[in-house]
């Protein structure tokens, strides 16, 4: 029990007033009694209890007029009525008018302490759930979306802007380069904050589940669903549904989402009947659904359905301005230290790199070097794991991930012809020799990838 409550007793019997007062006192609370219920509110004025417990039956003004005023002054005040055997309807009016709970008259003290003990367990859930939301609001500010580059820089605007609105949202981007975060920022900076943020991963959902996870399902659907299920999208109610990896959605459950989005309805599966729901959809992908479309893989409607208000990712290694100040963010963070001394040399390497795993890849790599740190004064290149400092194997995993053999030979001979112009201080026919082949097949190149 909160024994620091500010509780009000309100009655005109002072006996009764004066008695629960003195128990209330004993036990911890902090009372205030109040004769007349024009007092109180003259009260409130200067100060707020978190509970006032009242008679209905009183002079110049009853407990359902004080009630109305009190909830009218601070809905949080918590009420408690007490009143006679012959005026339970009265006391029931109140509930319906906002009251917490009812007392007949007479009654013990303990049964006041049992709803007073609700009361204070209510509360503290309440001042719990708002500290969560606090905290959650403050980790996914729109400030932890770090980065100095120019790309950077108007994603922040794309999220700044799209947040305040309620349209469907797409993201594109590689693995780990922060589409989930993105989502996180949008929801929690968004009117439906308050409302759940759903998550689904359509790339682990089984064809099997998937319609069933998405939509719900009624009873006797199929073999085993001896009960209705709520779906992804009845949960998100209000809220945030996210679709991460759309692209894995089975080409024929599509134009039951397509539904969803044009009509904001869903149709469980086993049922004939739709249902309404309110939701905002936010979709991400790692790949080129415009190509997957022209593959046949994806169905063009669904398509500019969500493709409303693209955001696009660009990989770590595109924007290698934001390796710096996102690996100090991280390094920060673990080592619970502003400022940390960071060896120059440090960041030298770190944008060399490719940076497969983009920025959850960085994260992973400051959390290390942070152990490795031990009680060191200063971080050095000794801190960073092999293999950052000699790529090799994760330049070769970098090069042909998610590519055909034609695109990763390709990727290959460009960086090779790059690598020879910057040895050769762009001297085309020193990088010819470097590579071994002659000027002219090195310039019929350089024109076909377009190297200036």
């Amino acid at each position: 029990m909160d024994k620091k409550a500010k509780v009000w007793i309100v009655d005109d019997e002072r006996i009764i007033r004066v008695t629960l007062a003195d128990d209330l006192r004993d036990a911890g609370f902090r009372v205030k009694e109040f004769a007349d219920p024009i007092a109180v509110l003259t009260a409130l004025r200067e100060e707020k209890p978190e509970i006032i417990i009242t008679d209905l039956k009183m002079p110049n003004l009853d407990g359902i007029e004080l009630l109305n005023k009190i909830k009218e002054f601070d809905k949080s005040i918590q009420v408690i009525v007490m009143t006679a055997h012959g005026s339970i309807e009265n006391a029931v009016d109140a509930m319906k008018l906002g009251a917490y709970d009812y007392i007949l008259k007479p009654f013990q003290t303990e049964e006041i302490f049992l709803v007073l003990d609700r009361i204070c367990e209510l509360r503290s859930v309440k001042r719990e759930n708002k500290e969560l939301r606090k905290q959650i609001s403050q980790k996914f500010d729109f400030s932890t979306y770090i980065g100095e580059s120019e790309t950077n820089k108007e994603v922040f605007n794309l999220i700044q802007l799209i947040a305040e609105k309620d349209s469907t949202v797409l993201i594109i981007g590689e693995t780990g380069t922060g589409k989930e975060h993105i989502t996180n920022i949008i929801h929690y900076n968004s009117q439906r904050r308050n409302k759940p943020l759903v998550k689904v991963s359509c790339a682990i959902l089984s064809r099997e589940i998937f319609e069933s996870e998405l939509f719900g399902h009624v009873k006797g659907a199929f073999t085993g669903a001896d009960q209705d299920k709520k779906g992804r999208f009845e949960l998100a109610e209000g809220g945030t549904l996210y679709l991460d990896d759309i692209d894995d959605i089975p080409l024929d459950l599509q134009v039951k989402l397509l539904r969803v989005l044009q009509e904001s309805e869903i149709e469980k599966v086993g049922s004939a009947t739709t249902q309404k729901i309110d939701i905002r959809i936010i979709a991400s992908t790692k790949k080129n659904l415009r190509k997957m479309v022209d593959e046949g893989k994806f169905r063009e409607d669904l398509y500019y359905r969500l493709n409303i208000f693209p955001i696009n990712l660009l990989p770590l290694r595109e924007r290698k301005k934001d390796i710096k100040i996102v690996f100090k963010h991280y390094v920060q963070k673990y080592l619970n230290k502003s400022n940390p001394a960071i060896e120059n040399e440090v960041f030298n390497v770190l944008e060399k790199y490719q940076w497969p795993g983009n920025i959850r890849e960085l994260k992973n790599i400051a959390e290390r070097m942070v152990i490795f740190l031990s009680n060191k004064p200063i971080m050095t290149v000794e801190h960073i794991p092999i293999g950052i400092r000699n790529p090799i194997n994760s330049d070769i995993n970098y090069l042909i991930e998610n590519k055909t053999l034609e695109e990763t030979l390709s990727e290959i001979e460009v960086a090779s012809i790059k690598f020879a112009l910057e040895k050769a201080k762009q001297n085309k026919t020193k990088a010819a020799e470097i590579l071994g082949i002659p000027p002219s097949t090195l310039r019929t190149k350089m024109d076909k990838y377009k190297i200036e």
